[in-house]
């Protein structure tokens, strides 16, 4: 389960060990894109207090957005499962895709075309410079694994996620599955 080569579609799965940063502990990212220039990911499990139609009033949806990253929160991304209605996305890896026709995806979305299990909102990103994510590796900040979920991942309920992925890694991660996220608070 836990890999040593990078490729976009793996699961990064923040060590036990990161306490204290709001963004990164606990964290369990999507690496969209890993290449000579640097790394994409987007964090699954950060949900944030606002729905889509708190972002953009003119879409009809309760859909969630999740806090993808610290790098331009500005923005909203999206990442799906459906390549055939939502044209020009970028496949991350087994029926994952990142973006596409956004115009096209709100009116799908307001035409109720696009359900919860297909789709999820981002706003910002996690990225890292030209071997900036191998070095966190090496540094035991990362647990790199297998997407096993494919691309059911976007069912992934938030809260769990986390310590199901340490669960499933076992060996001397099992202690941390019950820890209190922050050990000092026990």
């Amino acid at each position: 389960m836990i890999t040593d080569k990078l490729n976009k579609g793996q699961l990064l799965i923040a060590e036990p060990s990161i306490i204290g940063d709001l963004t990164f502990n606990r964290a369990v990212i999507l690496l969209a894109d890993h290449n000579k220039e640097g790394s994409v990911g987007f964090i699954f499990n950060k949900p944030l207090k606002f729905k889509l139609k708190d972002l953009l009033p003119e879409i009809n949806s309760e859909f969630k957005i999740y806090n993808g990253g610290p790098v331009e929160q500005d923005n909203l991304y999206f990442i799906h499962n459906i390549p055939d209605l939502i044209k020009n996305s970028i496949e991350i890896s087994n029926g994952i895709f990142w973006g596409g026709d956004f115009e096209l995806t709100k009116e799908l979305i307001n035409n109720g075309l696009i359900k919860k299990k297909n789709i999820r909102f981002f706003l910002g990103y996690t990225g890292w410079d030209s071997n900036q994510l191998e070095t966190e590796i090496k540094a035991n900040a990362w647990i790199l694994t297998k997407n096993s979920y494919e691309n059911k991942i976007l069912n992934k309920t938030s809260s769990q996620f986390w310590k199901e992925r340490i669960m499933d890694i076992g060996g001397e991660y099992l202690i941390w599955s019950n820890a209190p996220e922050n050990p000092i608070l026990n």
